[in-house]
């Protein structure tokens, strides 16, 4: 049940979103282990001058001659639900696979894993918290 938010610099495109968001979805699963029918990916777009590093914008001077795609990636997960060289695998594999996608990408570009504790962590009205220890109530009785 992870939520995705990327933001990448560039106009807004369906097409590339389509594949941002299946590349993505895909890595998450492979990686992660999360079903990708409960995987919510959420793209945004933000032109380059209004994408800065350090205080200057990336279709500045100052960049001129350099790499000038960025991108950021914020992953909410259940906190518990993968180990640190999941997790790290995971960020090398979305560098590369946005670095295919949007062309070479700057140092700068973030990705961040949230593990959200089960308690604060919600889906369909319900937290994951609850949805576990009803699933282990389910199991003892017998009720699937």
């Amino acid at each position: 049940m992870p939520l995705l938010n990327v933001a990448v610099t560039g106009k807004p495109d369906a097409q590339r979103s389509l594949e941002i968001a299946t590349k993505l979805t895909d890595l998450t699963n492979l990686h992660l282990g999360k079903d990708p029918a409960l995987t919510a990916v959420k793209i945004e777009y933000v032109d380059a001058d209004h994408w800065f590093v350090g205080s200057q914008a990336l279709n500045g001077q100052a960049m001129s001659g350099q790499k000038s795609n960025s991108f950021s990636l914020h992953i909410s997960i259940t906190e518990g639900t993968n180990t640190k060289p999941q997790i790290g695998t995971y960020i090398e594999a979305v560098f590369s696979q946005m670095s295919d996608s949007l062309g070479a990408v700057r140092d700068e570009s973030y990705i961040v894993v949230d593990e959200v504790p089960a308690a604060a962590w919600g889906y369909a009205g319900k937290t994951q918290e609850f949805r576990y220890i009803a699933g282990q109530v389910s199991s003892k009785t017998g009720d699937s």
